[in-house]
């Protein structure tokens, strides 16, 4: 990136922790845009040139993790299944957050921390899921070549899978990212066992 662009992921960033903070430290309804924006010294109106809302800078490190995940998925072979690709991909995701910077995987703990406080923040993460559940089935039905009740299904076994082993985690799992992903590999090898192959296909 330029320097300008390097200024602005900075300063979305910044926005971000600051908001994170404010939230935990005194509650998400109780925060307001003028404090976020204050405690990163940019006015209001810079604020709504990275975020649309409170909800969305709360929601923005999941979502961020979501295009990551995304990212991962449309650059696996076509050669792998479906559901391989789709875990896969998610292997990929979550290996970038384990080797990357400890600031990163506190803001996800952070993130997580406040969608759990918040229960309009909980049912904000609800509806950005179902919005990326439809885009993870866009993929699946393109590597199938149709959106059928099949492609369906691999989709809806994936996010099942991924809630067992991950969303279902507590913060101190959460904490423990080794501990993550072996979870996740114990849901990913119950889904081998229990399924017939060429199921995703």
């Amino acid at each position: 990136m330029g320097l300008r662009e390097r200024k602005k992921a900075k300063t979305r960033v910044a926005l971000i922790d600051a908001a994170l903070d404010l939230f935990l430290a005194q509650g998400y309804e109780a925060t307001t845009i003028d404090q976020i924006a204050a405690a990163v010294d940019v006015s209001p109106r810079t604020f709504f040139r990275y975020f649309g809302s409170k909800e969305e800078v709360a929601l923005a490190p999941a979502a961020d993790a979501q295009d990551v995940f995304l990212s991962e998925l449309h650059v696996r072979p076509a050669s792998e299944s479906p559901f391989a690709a789709l875990a896969q991909a998610m292997r990929g995701a979550v290996a970038l957050l384990r080797e990357g910077e400890p600031e990163d995987r506190q803001r996800f703990i952070k993130a997580r921390q406040v969608v759990e406080a918040s229960p309009m923040i909980f049912a904000g993460q609800m509806r950005l899921m179902m919005a990326n559940e439809q885009r993870i089935l866009e993929e699946v039905a393109r590597r199938r070549g149709v959106d059928d009740l099949r492609s369906q299904f691999v989709t809806a076994t994936f996010t099942s899978t991924i809630r067992v082993g991950f969303e279902n985690c507590t913060l101190e799992e959460l904490s423990d990212l080794d501990g993550m992903t072996q979870r996740l590999e114990e849901t990913f090898a119950l889904v081998d066992e229990v399924m017939a192959p060429g199921w995703d296909g």
